[in-house]
């Protein structure tokens, strides 16, 4: 008997998830919501911006009135981060709040570690202070366009989504940065191209560099020009076309302890990377090599390739 297919036995997984989420829905919608919209903030827009902030804006209950003022509170166990919120009355008497919360000591905010936190609001109106839980009804829809959500922080590297309870609460729920090479610059002259990039995620020791075209592998040193930063410099002079057709190079990263990355720069929104970052191409001549053209460009997966052309007055 043949073994059946992955996607065979992925698929029932799937369907079972897709209606075990149906069903936490309908019991949010029918059962929770109502029983809890007197004691809870409803969000009536909640998302992640540029990998790290949060932009909150909620409606308070009839209960709580009009506070003089208003704070999130971040909580995980015995963690607690608080960031001021703005408490303000609506067009229709309601009182409205928003809030921005920054996720992350680099950027200056609240330094979240891996793991689901708790977002609450906490009011204040004289001596009395309340808290209460913040309802996220319908979880962020990604959008359609020229750009996407960011799914990571650009600075850390660390992924952070919005998510909730069984009861509907909001959560902010953190991982660590996934294991890659991101670039940071690619330094493009006359006289050759180098890389430089960052580590996330992961430590390298001993790291060296792999270019990679069908059937050829080349090897090259990796410097540290300045504090988290590597620099690769292109080898060109090994790199020369054996054809009238591109040779297409990728950068790989590799360790000693056998792990292996592909450079490229994937912490940003954009869904085409090979058009907004574009570079372009240069007439290059490697010492004891006829001139060619070189263009480093991102792929759609958004990793680093160059593509090296003989020219044509030099075949």
């Amino acid at each position: 008997m043949s073994p059946r297919p992955k996607s065979a036995v992925a698929r029932p997984g799937r369907a079972a998830r897709a209606r075990a989420a149906a069903l936490r829905n309908q019991l949010l919608q029918s059962v929770f919501l109502p029983l809890r919209q007197d004691r809870t903030a409803q969000l009536r827009y909640a998302a992640i911006l540029d990998g790290h902030t949060v932009n909150l804006h909620a409606r308070l209950p009839e209960s709580a009135g009009l506070p003089e003022s208003a704070e999130v509170v971040l909580s995980r166990g015995r963690h607690t981060f608080t960031a001021e919120a703005r408490v303000y009355e609506g067009p229709d008497g309601e009182a409205l709040v928003d809030a921005v919360v920054l996720l992350g000591a680099e950027v200056g905010g609240a330094p979240t570690g891996p793991g689901r936190w708790r977002l609450r609001l906490r009011l204040r109106s004289g001596r009395r202070t309340r808290v209460v839980p913040l309802l996220l009804v319908t979880p962020p829809v990604p959008y359609s366009g020229p750009t996407k959500p960011m799914t990571a922080s650009s600075v850390t590297g660390e992924r952070h989504r919005l998510g909730r309870s069984f009861r509907g609460s909001a959560r902010v729920v953190s991982t660590g940065a996934r294991p890659s090479a991101e670039v940071l610059k690619v330094h493009l002259t006359h006289a050759g191209v180098t890389v430089d990039f960052r580590l996330l995620g992961i430590r390298a020791e001993q790291p060296w560099a792999e270019f990679v075209a069908s059937g050829r592998r080349l090897e090259q040193p990796v410097t540290g020009p300045a504090p988290g930063i590597l620099r690769v410099d292109v080898p060109l002079d090994r790199m020369p076309p054996r054809g009238n057709r591109p040779d297409h190079w990728d950068i790989v990263l590799c360790g000693a302890d056998g792990r292996r990355l592909r450079l490229g720069r994937r912490l940003h929104d954009v869904r085409n990377p090979l058009r907004v970052f574009a570079m372009r191409s240069l007439a290059i001549t490697p010492p004891g090599h006829p001139p060619m053209i070189v263009q480093p460009r991102y792929t759609p997966a958004g990793n680093l390739r160059v593509t090296c052309t003989r020219m044509p007055e030099a075949g």
